[in-house]
């Protein structure tokens, strides 16, 4: 996507760091002339109201960069109308909601504008290494399998945006999981075994994107990136995951206590007999459920932030069937914490 030749990946990423940190800071005083103020009273909440949502100055500090640095390509201008109309339904939906079916609707159609400009899955690591074949990864070349690479392309996006999106209980917590998400693929990026440069440009200019909002969203904040923000860092964690060979395994890795998390909140709404998209007050996320056992927001964000970089470090120096193995783990720790979170 980007140029890495031309593109050092160091000086980028900082200005991809300095420009976020320059337009927070700008939105701190110009978002409430304008009225872009978050609402606390539909959440009880006595505070006064602050910037939100400021997800968009991410959306455009990544726009401006990548229209910068990238080269044209089917692949690009699909990506970026992808982004626009995400960030544009997203921002008017934080300011007066939409209907889900709508929400989920326009993302859908973003993933699918994705596949077909060409961003899919196109080979998967062989686990079994002459026992499904020869080859340590399997091409997915043929009608059937391309057919089967959209298809998954598309779930596996839809998943990553709303995951991140309805984590966002705790202000703060996706832009450090994003900031974790991005340097672990970027650094895997780097790797030997990887090398894949432009890549894992991408991945460093979103984390330095993500840091910056961190900066001004941890708790307690003050600035609120609102679905704006949660869905464009969801929906490029998906991207850079299933570009360039696939590192949706490393993903899930990094970003298993949400994903986990979305998983066990859609069983207990379909045991229920709710939509899964319809919250109710029994089926509270990880985070809600821990905050009523007596953590803090920040106690929160640090528990989930350590179990990203745990298994996040840990997937860098994996196989493929170890990375297999910490899954599992890291399933079997997200149930301790599901049965310790609801232990009353």
């Amino acid at each position: 996507m980007i140029d890495p030749v031309s593109t050092p990946l160091l000086i980028t990423p900082l200005l991809a760091f300095g420009i976020s940190v320059i337009v927070h800071a700008v939105a701190l005083q110009v978002f409430p002339r304008v009225g872009l103020l978050d609402f606390p009273e539909r959440y009880g909440l006595s505070r006064t109201p602050i910037p939100y949502p400021t997800g968009i100055l991410a959306v455009a500090a990544f726009l401006l960069l990548l229209s910068i640095r990238s080269e044209f390509s089917t692949e690009n201008t699909s990506l970026m109308a992808g982004i626009l109309i995400l960030a544009t339904t997203s921002f008017i939906d934080d300011r007066a909601p939409l209907s889900p079916i709508l929400r989920f609707s326009v993302q859908a159609f973003v993933a699918i504008l994705l596949v077909s400009g060409g961003i899919r899955i196109d080979a998967v690591t062989n686990p079994l290494p002459g026992v499904l074949s020869d080859a340590s990864s399997l091409v997915l070349s043929s009608g059937w399998a391309l057919a089967l690479s959209a298809v998954f392309t598309v779930v596996w996006l839809l998943f990553t945006i709303n995951a991140l999106n309805w984590f966002d209980g705790i202000p703060g917590q996706v832009s450090m999981l994003s900031v974790i998400a991005f340097l672990t693929i970027g650094f895997l990026a780097v790797s030997d075994r990887v090398n894949q440069p432009s890549l894992a440009l991408l991945a460093f200019i979103l984390a330095g994107i993500a840091l910056g909002a961190l900066l001004f969203d941890f708790p307690p904040p003050k600035l609120l990136m609102g679905d704006t923000g949660a869905m464009f860092f969801g929906l490029m964690i998906g991207v850079l995951t299933i570009s360039s060979g696939g590192k949706v395994a490393t993903a899930f890795l990094v970003l298993g206590v949400p994903l986990i998390d979305v998983l066990f909140v859609i069983v207990r709404r379909l045991r229920s007999g709710q939509a899964p998209w319809k919250g109710n007050a029994t089926d509270q996320h990880l985070h809600h459920r821990l905050l009523n056992k007596g953590f803090s927001p920040r106690q929160v964000i640090l528990l989930t932030a350590a179990i990203g970089a745990a298994f996040g470090i840990t997937a860098l120096f994996l196989s493929t069937g170890g990375k297999v193995i910490a899954g599992v783990l890291l399933f079997l720790v997200m149930v301790g914490l599901s049965w310790y979170s609801e232990k009353k």
